[in-house]
């Protein structure tokens, strides 16, 4: 039985906090996964972004509310879940990512989730475990699942590395180099031909 696993963020939608500098204009929110590895580091960065200039969970939310998956997105998620379960297992946030699922038919997703204080202060996050996208795939491992996975940045590798089989999916060019065992996929179309032709059942 096969189940694919996939990131969220740079593979079927924008990155959210760049979306979010964008429109605060703070450049230091552009940084992402791609850009610092250390997760925790880069988390508490932004957290202090936010509580230096005021940001609201609300003022997230809003931009979040503008944004849409990319073109094909939507399709490419309906053809890998008419032919394996699909779960989207991302470093995002469940306050973030349900109205952007809601855009993607609702797959399956695992993420983490924040501490919205009463006067909607993000005080905190809470990981849903430590190396997720790894643990999530050597779970399904041993229920016996071949799991194909793919994603676009440093914190995907773990991912890929542990799945049966790994793409990469727009990385930049620094995670290319870093990891040049996993093939990298430009498109949708690229993608899904070399899904396809590792699915048991097709």
């Amino acid at each position: 039985m096969d189940i694919i696993c996939s990131d969220l963020e740079g593979v079927f939608v924008p990155e959210i906090w760049i979306n979010v500098a964008k429109k605060t204009g703070i450049e230091e929110l552009k940084l992402t996964t791609r850009d610092i590895s250390d997760y925790d580091v880069l988390m508490k960065k932004r957290l202090k972004i936010l509580d230096e200039n005021n940001l609201k969970i609300k003022d997230i939310t809003d931009v979040i509310a503008t944004m849409d998956p990319f073109d094909g997105a939507a399709e490419f998620v309906d053809w890998l879940r008419s032919h394996a379960q699909l779960i989207v297992v991302s470093d995002t946030f469940i306050q973030f990512a349900k109205p952007l699922m809601k855009k993607l038919g609702m797959p399956t997703l695992f993420c983490h989730s924040l501490t919205i204080e009463p006067d909607g202060r993000i005080s905190n996050y809470n990981l849903r475990q430590s190396r997720a996208k790894r643990q999530t795939v050597l779970a399904l491992k041993t229920l016996y699942y071949k799991v194909i996975a793919f994603g676009d940045s440093y914190n995907d590798t773990d991912m890929l590395k542990e799945a049966d089989k790994g793409f990469l999916f727009k990385p930049p060019a620094n995670v290319i180099k870093e990891f040049p065992e996993f093939p990298v996929t430009t498109t949708y179309e690229e993608l899904k031909n070399l899904i396809e032709k590792e699915l048991t059942i097709r």
